[in-house]
């Protein structure tokens, strides 16, 4: 139920959809949606911390099968077509932050929390003089890529997408700088994780 709450949330925003339609789409009814949940918000702070551990148990995918181009393999299924079409499916980090701004600070705090996890895991697959400097990197990365696939979305014309993916794939990878291998991967490897596709 909360996966497919999860995907509801991402789909069509907290406004964009109400218990009736989450519920409907989980195989549920209203009273154990709220049986489950508590409230909408509720399910929302839920289905927001799931879409995030996902992030969390991702990345490292790439930095075990990619060894030191795991960001350049990253960005290139983050921006790809198939992950820039799916709303439902996709990255929380883009669908969901939208939200959060816009949450209590309950919520955001939840968020905070968990995308400093990511940004740690991102830090240290990059070459840096120390850990400060690459979580800044990490930041700027994960900040292009959030706002960037945003943007991508948001557009209809197939070479302006063209345009526009490539153009934050090239930002993304500059703001990361050197990436290496991760030698200590204690993350455990994602149930389903798209590999790389083209951004055109």
């Amino acid at each position: 139920m909360t996966d497919a709450i999860s995907r509801g949330f991402r789909k069509h925003g907290f406004a964009g959809v109400g218990v009736d339609a989450l519920a409907k789409g989980a195989g549920v009814t209203s009273g154990a949606f709220y049986s489950h949940f508590g409230s909408k918000s509720g399910a929302f702070e839920v289905a927001l911390g799931v879409g995030l551990d996902e992030v969390i148990s991702g990345i490292p995918h790439y930095q075990r099968e990619f060894g030191a181009n795991w960001v350049k393999a990253f960005v290139d299924y983050y921006l790809g077509k198939a992950h820039r079409e799916d709303l439902e499916c996709g990255c929380a980090m883009a669908s969901l932050t939208p939200e959060v701004v816009r949450a209590g600070t309950d919520m955001q705090a939840v968020f905070e929390e968990k995308m400093n996890v990511i940004v740690d895991i991102v830090a240290r697959g990059l070459e840096a003089e120390n850990h400060a400097a690459a979580r800044a990197r990490a930041w700027a990365m994960l900040a292009v890529l959030i706002g960037g696939l945003n943007l991508a979305r948001a557009v209809q014309c197939r070479t302006t997408i063209g345009e526009l993916a490539n153009a934050i794939a090239a930002a993304a990878v500059a703001a990361a700088g050197p990436s290496c291998i991760v030698k200590d991967l204690t993350q455990s490897a994602p149930r389903a994780v798209p590999g790389p596709s083209s951004r055109a």
